[in-house]
């Protein structure tokens, strides 16, 4: 478990994960989710800086009904900007947050993932997959394995 403690962001991360565009149109968002199996996708700019983040949860708000009870069609809503769903300013974490200390950010915000910014630039995504399988590693590294015929 100490190895853990050494580990970044960076030793885990997804590198260069897939994002869309603020002017990408929801259905092609929602075809993202569908195809990937994600829960949100990084919305960045051409210079791949993150502007925001755009989940399904944010998809679904979209959907909502205001004071006015006339619901709009699916199609209308899916061809949306992606930038007028989205959340902005997420909540970001650098490469070389301690693993141990991003574990703690995921389960205070009770988030999947987090977009990982270096430069202002989007460089990786990590989750909570990736801290698991982080600390599985770590923990099988020091494990010493019992052998039958060394039992006395």
């Amino acid at each position: 478990m100490y190895e853990f403690l050494q580990y970044q962001v960076r030793d885990a991360m997804t590198v260069e994960p897939i994002a869309i565009s603020p002017r990408a149109k929801l259905r092609e968002a929602e075809e993202l989710f569908e195809t990937h199996d994600f829960n949100g996708v990084p919305v960045v700019d051409d210079q791949r800086r993150l502007v925001g983040i755009l989940t399904k949860f944010d998809v679904l708000k979209a959907f909502s009904l205001g004071s006015q009870a006339i619901a709009p069609h699916y199609h209308n809503i899916m061809e949306q900007l992606v930038e007028t769903a989205m959340t902005r300013d997420p909540v970001s974490v650098e490469p070389q947050l301690p693993l141990s200390r991003l574990l703690q950010k995921l389960v205070e915000l009770r988030t999947k993932s987090l977009p990982v910014v270096e430069n202002d630039r989007l460089v990786g995504i990590i989750a909570r997959e990736d801290v698991l399988k982080a600390l599985r590693r770590a923990t099988l590294q020091h494990e010493i394995p019992i052998h039958e015929d060394s039992r006395p």
